[in-house]
């Protein structure tokens, strides 16, 4: 059964949504892979996993919580899972370069694929994929905007001298 609440956060609304016991995604729901709520879903704020994503995603924007400890279950090919697998490990308030993104991810070279792998991260601020930085520390390619990725970085006070 795959159930979804909305929440409500200082950066817009966000779509979480549970397959059973998992977190399979959460979106910003204007982002542009944002899951689309499919009539057989059920909206259920109450499911203890939503429950619990919804309260550790206030604390997050409440300045309280670096990292989630939610059980995931992301669907994605092999490479996309090593690379989410590798911006989840990103500290709160520090950012990594694409380029340090493909070579944590054991493809040294492949900056594009790390980048285009990022953005279909579907765990937005769970995988923190705004951490993900152009070498020299320039933001781009952030599927929920760029003005967003701005606002949650500096959320968390990040630090953006990346090096190459």
């Amino acid at each position: 059964m795959t159930r979804f609440a909305r929440l409500a956060t200082p950066l817009g609304p966000m779509l979480a949504v549970a397959q059973d016991a998992v977190l399979v995604a959460l979106d910003f729901e204007d982002a542009k892979y944002a899951p689309a709520v499919d009539p057989a879903w059920l909206e259920d704020d109450a499911w203890p996993l939503l429950r619990d994503c919804a309260a550790q995603v206030a604390e997050y924007f409440a300045g309280e919580r670096g990292r989630f400890d939610l059980p995931l279950a992301p669907p994605g090919t092999a490479w996309q899972l090593r690379v989410w697998k590798e911006i989840a490990n990103v500290p709160y308030g520090e950012t990594i370069s694409y380029a340090e993104l493909a070579r944590r991810a054991g493809s040294a070279g492949s900056a594009r694929a790390a980048g285009a792998a990022t953005g279909r991260n579907p765990l937005a601020i769970v995988v923190p994929c705004h951490r993900i930085v152009a070498t020299g520390g320039s933001l781009t390619g952030y599927a929920g905007g760029l003005a967003r990725k701005a606002r949650l970085l500096g959320l968390e006070g990040a630090r953006r001298e990346i090096a190459a």
